[in-house]
């Protein structure tokens, strides 16, 4: 017999269906010599601290980090999971062969591998490989199995994903939590969430530390198109109204009309994250309510996988497009005009082969049906209705360019016009914004014109929408519109597009952001806590965009395992030594919103000052003439928080705290340190449940700070 096992029971009926496997049984279908079955999700997990050892189990800064010598795995604590899965390894013990069918990506790859891990298999297993569950795409699959271990680097990229959340998360939860928690709630961590945090944090500052200024523009109507002063803004009210004193009663006069056509392209296909902006921007759906529709439309063979980071297609879809198209039979009328017009158009921007990654962009099957929630036809019909418009001619446009003189002065005024609309037929009306449709002017023209004078003022950076946050992950914080760039930078962003939406979900969940109406804001929690977060790693978008890029270098065979995981131990030592060396302080965690959702001016002029008492606090003090003694080279200085390398960061991680273990250091004592090693023994330090106690400082042979309690240690006897 041979057992397929998918992720989800949608999934395996559908195989099962067409594997003639129609007998349901209790877990599993099974017939025509093959048993299906499921795991519906994760049913494993890498075991809790406390699992590794004792004296993991509780919250304790001494026995920070924690970084096991081997990493396990264990099902799930879930009456639901056990039984399952004790089905699934009664089927796996029967079979002859396994066929694994989870969802054709990384994390389906995970899943399935650590199911098989536990329950111990030993035979031959294969690999389905499928980006729809329609009859005709999985019977293909069936036809063209694939070795397992074609996929093992798919699986490595996984494994050190979960590993590397796991090392990170667990440490830097706890050692932040012990260091600044107020003792009753969890302050969590995360490689992804907490540079997303970051992103709408330091948008927040920007906004709260914003001063609006105000300045004046000079445009004039002549015959019904509008001229703007090449001169630009001017600071100063006077100026701007002695200027426009000056040309009013002079004529305009036409001195060059520029007409160039071009040629405007269809909007690229849909990744999940382009069809999350968009169903943001467009219906107000948020990251994880457009995920989960276009996730049912998979399920009901209606569209293709759609957990994907490409826009393109490979060549061998281009053969079946036509039969796609004409299985869209509510968008006859849109698709008639492609399939009668001969050869279909193929486009580099559209079929693609070295564009694929796991899968291809999200198109429809050519499935039709009636049966979808209103949610589902909304997207559904932006899918399709983009799959259409990729066929159809470019759209040919004029750009127009009027530049005119009023006396001395210089004045421009710039349109567009569609002069062949192709393929905006396809799209709904108010995708593109109003054109500015200029009169037909022509050169040497003059004539009367009337100006105005534009009072205005500069603006402050906007809140995140979902939408926005999805691109800034996609590109690593970077402000990007431009498709083709943003997709060169899609490698090294924050997340994957499956796990984005559950990302910002998660924020949510734990009151570091909220919402208000379509804006993300961060909420004091997640101020205070990105603020308190020294470690540049932890919350930097691109930095931790590297790791993703890494992460796909991994599947691609071109780096290796062992570097990422060494690259994540080295991090999570020098992350844990420097959250224990700063100095206690408790991070706010009432149900407390923000200033800056405020509209009223007491409150934003509070988040001003807020802002302004953050900058004042963060100044770094004056240097200390003492030379590191790790590097031997660069000067050691005295921070707000501790003494350190001023290489730090750049080569050299030396750091004394100012306050250690509840004491606070002189400066005499730091001059020990650096000079000779070591402190005397010193009063004055105290334990996380109050103790009061006596030791002594010294460097280790790293040039780490350790805390000995007195006569405890060799070195403190031979004194």
């Amino acid at each position: 017999m041979k057992v397929c096992i998918a992720e989800k029971p949608s999934v395996a009926k559908e195989i099962a269906t067409v594997l003639g496997a129609r007998n349901r049984r209790d877990g599993y279908f099974e017939g025509n010599n093959y048993a299906v079955t499921w795991t519906f999700g994760h049913l494993c997990a890498l075991q809790e601290p406390g699992e590794y050892t004792e004296k993991w189990k509780s919250w304790n800064l001494a026995e920070l980090p924690m970084i096991p010598s081997s990493f396990r795995i264990k099902l799930i604590d879930d009456e639901g999971i056990r039984k399952q899965f004790a089905i699934i390894k009664n089927l796996f013990e029967r079979a002859e062969e396994i066929i694994n069918c989870g969802d054709a990506g990384q994390e389906g790859e995970l899943i399935q591998r650590w199911v098989m891990a536990k329950a111990r298999v030993n035979v031959p297993v294969k690999r389905l490989w499928i980006s729809s569950l329609t009859e005709e795409a999985i019977q293909e699959g069936f036809a063209h199995l694939m070795d397992a271990g074609d996929f093992d680097l798919l699986y490595a990229a996984g494994s050190a994903r979960a590993i590397g959340d796991w090392l990170l998360g667990m440490n830097a939860t706890r050692v932040y939590t012990l260091r600044y928690g107020n003792g009753r709630n969890v302050l969590s961590i995360g490689r992804v969430q907490t540079p997303t945090l970051a992103l709408i944090v330091e948008r927040q500052k920007a906004i709260e530390n914003f001063r609006p200024e105000k300045y004046w523009e000079v445009r004039t109507n002549y015959r019904e198109g509008w001229f703007a002063s090449v001169e630009g803004r001017f600071m100063e009210k006077e100026k701007a109204e002695a200027f426009l004193s000056e040309i009013a009663p002079l004529d305009l006069t036409i001195k060059r009309v520029e007409k160039k056509k071009a040629m405007e392209h269809p909007p690229k296909l849909f990744d999940l994250t382009s069809l999350q902006v968009e169903c943001n921007r467009k219906f107000a759906f948020s990251a994880d309510q457009t995920l989960r529709v276009i996730q049912s439309l998979y399920e009901k063979k209606l569209t293709t996988y759609p957990r994907v980071d490409t826009n393109f297609l490979p060549n061998d879809i281009y053969p079946k497009v036509p039969g796609i198209l004409k299985g869209l039979k509510p968008y006859e009328a849109l698709t008639a005009p492609v399939l009668s017009g001969g050869k279909l158009r193929k486009s580099s921007k559209v079929f693609n082969d070295k564009k694929i990654t796991d899968h291809h962009a999200i198109i429809p099957t050519g499935v039709f049906s009636t049966a979808m929630t209103p949610d589902e036809k909304r997207v559904y019909d932006l899918v399709a209705r983009r799959f259409i418009a990729v066929f159809y001619p470019d759209c040919e446009i004029a750009n127009t360019t009027v530049l005119a003189t009023v006396g001395e002065h210089e004045f421009k005024a710039t349109g567009k016009q569609v002069i062949e609309p192709a393929w905006r037929v396809v799209l709904p009306p108010g995708r593109q914004n109003e054109e500015n449709v200029l009169p037909l002017y022509r050169e040497g023209e003059s004539g009367p014109h009337k100006p105005e004078l534009l009072e205005k003022e500069t603006q402050p950076p906007k809140y995140y929408t979902e939408a926005d946050l999805l691109r800034a992950m996609e590109t690593a914080g970077k402000q990007v519109e431009d498709e083709e760039l943003r997709d060169l930078m899609k490698e090294n962003g924050i997340g994957r597009p499956s796990t984005r939406a559950g990302i910002i979900e998660t924020l949510l969940k734990r009151q570091y952001i909220r919402k208000d109406k379509k804006r993300l804001l961060a909420t004091v929690t997640g101020m205070e806590l990105i603020d308190t977060i020294q470690n540049e790693l932890l919350k930097s978008a691109e930095l931790t965009g590297q790791w993703e890029k890494k992460l796909r270098m991994i599947e691609d065979g071109k780096y290796q395992v062992s570097d990422f995981m060494e690259e994540l131990r080295v991090m999570v030592n020098e992350l844990v030594h420097v959250v224990k060396c700063s100095p206690r302080r408790a991070i706010s965690v009432e149900k407390q919103e923000s200033t800056t959702g405020d509209t009223g001016e007491a409150a934003k002029e509070k988040g001003r000052k807020e802002a302004s008492d953050r900058g004042k606090k963060d100044t770094p003090k004056t240097a200390v003439t003492l030379i590191c003694p790790k590097c031997g080279k660069a000067p050691v200085v005295k921070g707000r928080t501790a003494w350190g390398c001023k290489a730090y960061g750049k080569g050299c991680d030396f750091l004394v705290p100012i306050e250690y273990e509840g004491k606070k250091l002189t400066q005499k004592q730091v001059e020990a340190l650096v000079q000779k090693g070591r402190t005397g023994n010193l009063s004055g330090f105290i334990s996380a449940n109050g103790e009061k106690y006596g030791g002594f400082l010294y460097l280790d042979e790293n040039k780490r700070l350790v805390l000995e309690r007195k006569n405890n240690s060799p070195a403190d006897k031979a004194e």
